[in-house]
Order: C-alpha cells, then structure tokens, then sequence
C-alpha cells in the first residue's frame, strides 16, 4: 500500500475456467507471518472498501483452523502506517473489533509473537 498506484495481479482470464464454478478466480492476502506452524493472515482495507463475497469466504475457511488468526485492517499504508480499526475474525467468521490504531495493533503483533512463539 506504500504505493498507492502499485498494480495488482489482474484474474479476469481466470473466470469460467471451471465450467461447474465460472466465478472462481483466485484471492490474494496482504500478509501472512509464520512461526512455529501458527499463521497470522493480514488483509488491509481502505475506510469503506469491503471484503468481496469470494475473500470473505476464504478468510473465513483460514479463520477456521485452528493455528490461524486472521486479522482485517482498516486504514494505509501509503505515506505512514495508519490503521483505524482492525478486527479479529472469529473461527465462526464473525468480525470482532479488537483495537484502533498503530500503537495499538504493535501491541496485539507482540502478542500474537509470544503465543505462537509458545511463551
């Protein structure tokens, strides 16, 4: 988001390669981390952009696993790091708010650490 005229990977070929599901195309997260086999999957939104119907799904199906976080964020990053909101995904897809601002989610990013890291 740095660069706000940065291209995305364009999927528009992708549709009707499979005749029983023609809108299936792939989805994209802005950031995973890994430690110790547990996942924290980061999707940034901009203030009123939503979640399109297939993401929705996918990042509900991640928040389902038990060794997966997922978090939705909204703000930029395209002069500094501004987050207005950010909420956890629940395993049953539900959205809960969890904190505003960057000072804030530095806090949840180190806790988040220290469970996967086991400590």
């Amino acid at each position: 988001m740095r660069n706000a005229y940065a291209t995305h990977t364009d999927y528009a070929e992708f549709k009707g390669l499979i005749p029983a599901n023609p809108a299936l195309v792939p989805s994209n997260v802005d950031g995973m981390l890994e430690r110790k086999g547990k996942f924290l999957i980061l999707e940034w939104k901009r203030p009123g952009e939503k979640v399109s119907v297939g993401q929705k799904i996918m990042l509900q199906a991640l928040a389902a696993k038990s060794d997966f976080m997922v978090i939705i964020i909204y703000g930029n990053t395209d002069n500094e790091t501004v987050i207005n909101s950010y909420w956890l995904l629940t395993p049953h897809g539900v959205p809960v708010k969890t904190g505003v601002g960057f000072e804030s989610f530095k806090q949840f990013y180190r806790q988040w650490y220290e469970w996967a890291d086991g400590n």
